[in-house]
């Protein structure tokens, strides 16, 4: 069902982009969640921040998203629009006079207003510009810092992820030339929000959990959903033997990681082998993360991801287990066990073989010492035709 906007709904004379943009990013993860079916109520959040915010250029951006479904309300976007030419010409006025009367921490303060402003409405395209033109007239290494993390989440609110990266490696090459621990670590939580959203889970798990000590970037996201990525993105990232100190063990995790559904029981249930569990938390995860802007697209991936890592990780036990003493353990119908392990056998994910007639799952480990032989023997033989090609173009 659409939740398509009526009325032309006033909003407030003029917009107030006072620091860091309030709100920004979760409205990022609203109009995300707008698109999902059965969303109604996300869908009218978004609207009453947009309402609230004059967002003229975005609501007309997401008016265009046939997945939302509302149709452009004329009257209440020249509302907008009239109420963000006004807070333009404000900001416009004060550049000018900057520039003509004040010094230069004033004009930079100036061209701050203006680009805050564009970022608030979310016009990307000009807040981009403002955000160089600003840069230009910044001397202070922190500042300059500053307006490539303001780029970076204009560029992960649009999923740029082209920006993003680019804008990720400006800030390193400027961390180098001299920057504050606060923003360095800033910059790391960024920096793994891009790697999740490409599925680098474990660079996205490594800068999670070396960032969990010295969090602050709350522009970005709340702490708990932060923790919910690392303990996420570290079943999947990290060795068995890594997990409990710096996962289960970490006192940060400890402090919360009760208040974040499912995320307890996935880690532990792993790690102390209760498999049973796992699959519990882990169903209620997947829930989660198909809500996620950034962890949906690889929904399916962690779901298979995890379970083999679970059956892996089970059969490393045992040579041979019954198959219904085995669906007991993880708490699933001896059908669905049977199917889900022919899946990943036959696309070589696990060493074992099922004896559908007895109902028996047997290990087929292969030879670690065999299989390191024959790949030294593939390498050597490698190593020996390039020798040989190289020796020909040496005597001609």
């Amino acid at each position: 069902m659409s939740a398509e906007p009526t009325g032309a709904a006033s909003a407030p004379a003029t917009t107030e982009p006072a620091g860091p943009p309030d709100q920004f990013m979760q409205i990022a993860q609203l109009r995300f969640a707008a698109t999902r079916p059965g969303k109604d109520a996300a869908r009218a959040e978004l609207l009453e921040l947009i309402k609230k915010r004059q967002m003229a250029p975005f609501y007309a951006a997401v008016c265009e998203d046939a997945r939302i479904g509302w149709k452009v309300d004329e009257a209440l976007l020249a509302a907008m629009q009239a109420a963000n030419a006004e807070a333009l010409a404000k900001l416009d006025a004060r550049v000018a006079e900057c520039e003509e009367k004040e010094g230069e921490t004033e004009i930079r303060e100036s061209y701050l207003a203006r680009t805050e402003h564009y970022v608030y409405i979310g016009n990307k395209e000009a807040a981009l510009t403002a955000i160089e033109e600003t840069f230009t007239k910044t001397v202070a290494m922190g500042l300059k810092l500053d307006l490539v993390l303001m780029k970076l989440r204009v560029g992960l609110f649009f999923d740029d992820l082209r920006l993003v990266k680019k804008e990720v490696e400006r800030a390193k090459g400027l961390l180098e030339q001299g920057g504050d621990w606060e923003r360095r670590n800033r910059l790391k939580v960024y920096e793994a929000l891009f790697l999740l959203r490409t599925r680098d889970l474990k660079k996205a798990s490594a800068l999670l959990l070396d960032s969990i000590a010295t969090f602050t970037a709350t522009e970005l996201l709340p702490y708990n959903t932060f923790i919910m990525y690392g303990v996420a993105a570290s079943v999947v990232a990290l060795p068995r033997a890594e997990m409990k100190p710096k996962v289960i063990d970490a006192p940060e995790i400890l402090q919360v990681i009760e208040e974040i559904p499912h995320a307890g029981g996935l880690v532990n249930g792993l790690y102390n082998c209760q498999y049973r569990e796992l699959f519990a938390s882990l169903v209620g995860i997947v829930a989660t993360l198909q809500d996620d802007r950034y962890l949906s697209p690889h929904v399916p991936y962690y779901y298979r991801e995890v379970r083999v890592l679970a059956y892996t990780q089970f059969l490393e036990s045992y040579m041979s287990v019954s198959l219904a003493s085995m669906a007991v353990t993880f708490g699933v119908r001896p059908a669905f066990l049977d199917s889900d392990l022919a899946a990943f056998i036959s696309g070589g994910r696990l060493s074992c073989s099922i004896d559908k007639v007895n109902g028996i799952v047997t290990s087929t480990r292969p030879d670690t010492k065999n299989a390191q032989y024959q790949a030294t023997i593939k390498q050597g033989d490698l190593l020996l035709n390039r020798v040989q090609k190289l020796s020909r173009v040496i005597n001609i």
